[in-house]
């Protein structure tokens, strides 16, 4: 165990940090938070609603993505669509451990003002790991760990014979008394600001890591719960865990740097309060994503396409990875490469889609701009 481990510091957990620094940086996120919100606000309930899911399903993605694993998008917008009881046609059929990452996100973000408790937790972890595997390894499930002394809880990179030891957490048996002082103070009202409670409850989790795995995931569900406390809304416009994907390296030094430093967490506030203030940035593009989605349903010439053309060009709108082939319409659409043709050269002719240069069965689409200012 290093000695520069923060939770065996005497003062252990009363965190510390410089008002001059973080207050202004506070007041600058918070002020974007109210705009953002008050910009929602005007937005009809299906915009919002639409706006919502789209970037509750990046959070899903990006937050595994952090841990190396990769989900289906289809399968996870398809699980949240249905969770929140959305009615969208060609919903994909979600595998068991995609709606058990989805159920963990959505009870943080849609019932944030209930407590969190021991029972909720274990039910986040049971929901991550259905099968009581993680990979090859079987582990504790939806309970604290256990492992031993001799076995201790590490976060480890590199490969055999040169790996290197960042964190190790606290002896299992410190877990259970470290996690009761965690929910007290997580449960009860205090005088620190809600998004600054976020920044300290995903680093005080983290650091006593109480599962034998999916603590980074857990930690950003509840940093997503208690930011949707801050908002005071179910609705989601921003990711938090997106933003952090995008800066996974600086993420994993920042977390490094602070749990091995002292209990001035200035340092962590700050990357906190960035990180968040860069998610709220870029939500102007969901809103662009949105609003054109929306222009292009309501425009009368969509309303007589058919099924499978409705289904891949909002494929095409969600966010499509690569170029629109006819054979990717195949397979999307389920159909034979005659009916794609047709569907394709219907939606040329209506000015929908674009035919950019190339032939044959590679040659690629796109959606023709110029539609949305018809």
């Amino acid at each position: 165990m290093s000695k520069g481990d923060i939770y065996q510091l005497k003062q252990w957990p009363h965190f510390r940090w410089d008002a001059d620094i973080i207050t202004p940086l506070l007041a600058s996120v918070r002020h974007r938070q109210g705009r953002l919100l008050g910009r929602m606000e005007v937005l009809g309930f299906n915009l919002q609603e639409e706006a919502t899911l789209r970037t509750l399903t990046l959070d899903v993605i990006k937050s595994s993505e952090i841990e190396g694993e990769i989900l289906n998008p289809d399968q996870v917008r398809s699980s949240i669509a249905r969770h929140l009881g959305m009615d969208l046609a060609g919903l994909a059929p979600a595998d068991r451990y995609v709606d058990g990452v989805v159920e963990m996100m959505l009870d943080a973000t849609q019932r944030y003002e209930i407590s969190l408790t021991k029972k909720r937790l274990s039910g986040w972890h049971a929901a991550l790991f259905p099968t009581g595997y993680s990979g090859m390894y079987k582990i504790a499930v939806g309970k604290w760990r256990d492992n031993d002394k001799d076995d201790p809880m590490q976060v480890i990179s590199g490969a055999m014979g040169r790996r290197k030891i960042h964190f190790q957490a606290p002896d299992a048996d410190k877990v259970d008394n470290e996690m009761k002082q965690f929910k007290d103070w997580f449960n009860t009202a205090s005088q620190i600001d809600p998004v600054l409670k976020a920044a300290i409850a995903h680093l005080w989790f983290i650091t006593i890591h109480p599962f034998d795995d999916g603590n980074g995931r857990i930690a950003r569900a509840i940093t997503d719960m208690q930011l949707a406390r801050a908002d005071q809304s179910t609705r989601r416009f921003y990711s938090m865990s997106a933003q952090i994907r995008t800066e996974r390296k600086a993420y994993y030094e920042i977390l490094e740097h602070t749990q091995k430093g002292s209990l001035n967490i200035t340092e962590w506030l700050q990357w906190f309060l960035e990180c968040l203030d860069k998610a709220i940035g870029t939500v102007d593009q969901t809103l662009v994503a949105v609003i054109r989605k929306a222009r292009f349903g309501e425009n009368p010439v969509t309303q007589s396409l058919n099924d499978r053309q409705k289904k891949v060009l909002n494929k095409l709108l969600d966010g499509f990875d690569g170029k629109l082939t006819s054979s990717k319409w195949t397979k999307i659409a389920r159909c034979s490469q005659d009916t794609a043709t047709r569907d394709i050269q219907d939606l040329v002719n209506r000015e929908i889609l674009n035919k950019e240069p190339g032939g044959g069965r590679s040659t690629a689409y796109s959606i023709n701009e110029a539609f949305f200012k018809k």
